[in-house]
Parts: C-alpha cells; sequence; structure tokens
C-alpha cells in the first residue's frame, strides 16, 4: 500500500472520531493544526487506526510520532 493510499485511509479514523472534517491531513499536520484533536481522541484514533489496518504499534513509535508524517511512516513499516 502506498503511503498516499495510507494517508487516506487513516483521514477517515480522524474524521470518524473528531465528527469534522475541517482539516488538511498531511504530513506536517500535527495535533494544534485540527480542532478537537486532544489526548483522549489521539487515543481513540490510534486504536481505530489499528483496527482498519490491522497492526499494533509499538509503545516506542507512539512516543517518537510527531506529526501525521511519523504516524503514516509507522502504518507503512508495520505493513
Amino acid at each position: 500500500m502506498t503511503k498516499e493510499a495510507i494517508l487516506e485511509k487513516a483521514k477517515e479514523s480522524f474524521i470518524k472520531i473528531l465528527g469534522h472534517n475541517n482539516f488538511q491531513l498531511n504530513n506536517e499536520t500535527t495535533a494544534n493544526d485540527v480542532d478537537g484533536w486532544e489526548s483522549v481522541t489521539h487515543m481513540m484514533i490510534i486504536t481505530d487506526i489499528e483496527q482498519i489496518f490491522n497492526i499494533k504499534f509499538k509503545l516506542m513509535d507512539l512516543m517518537n510520532m510527531n506529526n501525521v508524517g511519523d504516524l503514516i511512516e509507522s502504518i507503512h513499516k508495520a505493513l
């Protein structure tokens, strides 16, 4: 799966959990850029993405994620 396809699929999770699509999701996007992306919704997004892609993130991967690009890279490696 390409990183672009992963990003599109991951965006569906963000929209579902956050309840809106008033944001641009790209490699540089951080929680500060998206309304409603807080600590609780972050964990909900991570859990949903793990289910969608049938993967399980390692704690160290989660701790090293600084933006959506890092998330997409972690998903890509896990697949």
